[in-house]
């Protein structure tokens, strides 16, 4: 009759385990705390009153060959390739955990040789297998497929980034071929006027202080085109960068009209910013974390290992065979387990809070995004009304100086704030575009999956 001590001791030892394990953990529930601070998120402060429903990036400015620099970046930006070598790690990592729960084997082949006998020859197969009682190692694998998830949110984050930074240069061009534009028609204008200036001179109706005035006027304005000029070959570079091409392998041409942005709509007044990747990262991460949280207690519980022998000379021809159970504990090891364990906890909370901080920078970059719109709608009106009467100022001063009327000061005076309010105007159109884009990422539009 077999003893049943050992088994009752055993019985009693994974009982006292288990109420220590429960005891242990805590149940801190940071997945559902990110939900609920989600979920409280107010209605936007402004709203928007022309927004056109867009579901993308690339619907906000729909050029094709703006598309095609975006799908050729995808696939040839270097920063972007090692988000994805990135993604590709985390992935391997998930094999690794996985292995934990799946038998182990290997095998072996000595020999030995005594004086006065013949070689013998002998192999030896071991097979290892740990019993995850308390699906420890199960919580380890479904951390590392949340660490997947988290990893191809910030993927596509990188993605939607590096879209909206072409977008940006994009535009960045079209604004410095317009203010080429601007300042080459200035520059036109005040050399016509040095001409004129001269020929009033010859004529005894001017002065030499005039035709000063005007060539300083013209040399300021041959710095700017410069500047401006020097600028819109560094945008150029810059996106052929993005690109992750080098600038004399392309001779695409960029137009300098502005293109048709499309102004995303923020759903109101339910907020949602669930589609947003970066969020959807730092929410995974929670779940990562406390996975491995979970894991980093039941590590306090006993483990159970199973094990089989065979060996022989002949291994596979009447091998002797041996078969272990073995079940382990920890009592003492320093404290360090439990440590491992607060430690686990206290990151897991960390990724709470880091997904907190995440929420609300999204919720104050829609916020600003929102309010910058109507900011600089209004200041885009008043700058065309004060254009308008600048354009008209300066037509009645150009007919007033030919007649003598008014001094060269006054003439260049309203001629350079004509063309101070044409270059702000395109400015501000150039930077309700971007702005738009921004708006756009805050809302989570980015590139399609």
């Amino acid at each position: 009759m077999l003893d049943a001590t050992p088994f009752k001791h055993l019985i009693a030892l994974l009982l006292f385990m288990s109420i220590i394990s429960c005891s242990a953990q805590k149940a801190s529930d940071y997945q559902s705390q990110a939900l609920q601070s989600r979920e409280q998120v107010k209605p936007w402060q402004y709203t928007q009153n022309d927004a056109t429903k867009a579901t993308t990036l690339t619907q906000l400015i729909e050029i094709p060959q703006l598309t095609e620099f975006i799908h050729q970046a995808m696939d040839n930006n270097p920063s972007l390739q090692q988000t994805a070598i990135a993604l590709q790690i985390v992935y391997a990592q998930r094999s690794v955990e996985a292995s934990e729960g799946l038998p182990q084997s290997s095998l072996g082949t000595n020999s030995s040789k005594d004086e006065g006998s013949n070689t013998t020859y002998n192999s030896e197969l071991s097979i290892s297998w740990e019993v995850d009682l308390w699906q420890r190692i199960s919580d380890s694998i479904k951390g590392a497929d949340m660490d997947i998830a988290s990893s191809q949110a910030d993927l596509q984050a990188a993605k939607d980034a590096l879209a909206a930074s072409i977008m940006r240069t994009w535009l960045q061009i079209n604004l410095q071929q317009q203010l080429i534009s601007i300042e080459s028609q200035r520059l036109a204008s005040l050399e016509h006027n040095e001409t004129f200036i001269i020929e009033r001179y010859r004529s005894g109706l001017g002065s030499l202080e005039d035709l000063d005035d005007a060539r300083s006027s013209s040399a300021s304005t041959r710095a700017t085109l410069a500047q401006y000029q020097e600028l819109y070959a560094q945008y150029q570079r810059t996106l052929w960068q993005l690109l992750g091409q080098d600038n004399n392998q392309s001779n695409a041409t960029i137009g300098a009209e502005f293109p048709t942005v499309l102004q995303p709509l923020a759903s109101l007044p339910n907020q949602d910013l669930g589609r947003r990747p970066d969020l959807q990262s730092a929410y995974y991460t929670i779940y990562a974390e406390q996975y491995r949280s979970s894991a980093a207690y039941k590590a306090l519980l006993p483990s159970l290992n199973l094990s089989a022998q065979l060996t022989g000379e002949a291994l596979f021809n009447s091998p002797a065979w041996s078969l272990l159970g073995q079940l382990t504990a920890p009592l003492f090891n320093g404290g360090k387990l439990r440590s491992q364990a607060d430690i686990a906890e206290l990151t897991a909370e960390q990724a709470y809070w880091r997904y907190k901080e995440t929420l609300l920078t999204a919720v104050n970059e829609v916020e600003n995004a929102l309010g910058q719109e109507q900011s600089l709608s209004r200041q885009q009106s008043h700058i065309n009304d004060a254009l308008q009467s600048a354009q008209r100022s300066f037509a009645n001063y150009q007919t007033k100086y030919r007649q003598g009327l008014v001094n060269i000061i006054d003439l260049l005076s309203i001629q350079q704030q004509t063309f101070d309010l044409q270059s702000q105007l395109t400015q501000l159109i150039y930077d309700r575009l971007v702005n738009r884009i921004d708006l756009g990422l805050a809302l989570g539009l980015g590139i399609s999956k």
